[in-house]
């Protein structure tokens, strides 16, 4: 692990040269260039936190407040974008990048870092206006808002330790990387994210509690919305997790590169 994250550092050029060459290929040739990295996230909070908040208001039990859905909304949404993006980027990054990883001296480590970075930076963006806009409503939860990085960073490791098993899978059964786009829509209706797991029958919650992304997003729920701290005994449980998921999937990298050259 420590030589692989060596190696990554070796080529930080490379990894920051390639996330913004493909921050600058969106927008190329279009007329309001780099503006639409503030205008497209901009218009997602606005729908989420204003236009919701007014249809949805007095569906968030326990929560008076005229932004409450909106703010819930968001907290799931957007945080469930970043984990979806992390897992997408990364089931297609061997494939996409065959050219590289045939090549002896390249770190093929550098592929999942890329995927990591551009799509947090993409994050960073958006969740910065949201949390402007927190701050301009008078909902910015307070301290517990430091809470997010712990939770954060358990978030981005079980996305990317999952994303790699998937990326070096899809190699070797194309079958994979089709699948994960219809499974992962699944997966985001068995996370409470448009729903508080508090409307559901007894049996029903049992269910999306097994779903380890239902306690990171009850995670960011809880501070966001109710300016409460993570239920950390809850979070360690994903952390372990998450910490399995990169071990295996670094294992079968590891392994499995020179089989991944052949195949590709």
């Amino acid at each position: 692990m420590v030589g692989l994250i060596r190696a990554a550092w070796g080529y930080r050029g490379f990894i920051a040269a390639s996330i913004q060459r493909e921050f600058q290929s969106r927008y190329r040739k279009s007329l309001l260039g780099a503006a639409w990295t503030v205008i497209q996230p901009l218009s997602l909070v606005i729908i989420y936190t204003v236009i919701f908040a007014q249809l949805m208001r007095s569906r968030l039990p326990g929560v008076d407040n005229t932004f409450g859905f909106g703010i819930y909304l968001c907290a799931g949404i957007l945080t469930w974008n970043l984990f979806a993006d992390i897992v997408q980027k990364a089931r297609t990054i061997f494939v996409d990048n065959a050219n590289l990883i045939k090549k002896v001296s390249f770190p093929r480590i550098c592929l999942p870092a890329i995927a990591v970075l551009s799509a947090s930076l993409d994050f960073a963006i958006i969740f910065g206006l949201f949390t402007l806009f927190l701050l301009v409503t008078g909902n910015f939860p307070g301290i517990a808002y430091i809470g997010i990085l712990p939770v954060l960073v358990v978030h981005v490791l079980f996305a990317i330790g999952l994303g790699v098993i998937i990326g070096v899978l899809n190699v070797f059964f194309r079958d994979v990387g089709n699948f994960i786009g219809i499974f992962l829509q699944f997966w985001f209706w068995f996370t409470p994210i448009v729903y508080p797991m508090s409307i559901l029958p007894d049996w029903a919650q049992k269910v999306v509690s097994l779903n380890p992304l239902t306690w990171l997003a009850v995670s960011y729920q809880r501070i966001l919305v109710y300016g409460q701290w993570p239920a950390w005994g809850d979070l360690a449980g994903v952390a372990l997790l998450a910490l399995a998921l990169c071990a295996l999937g670094m294992q079968l990298f590891s392994r499995r590169s020179g089989e991944m050259v052949d195949e590709l």
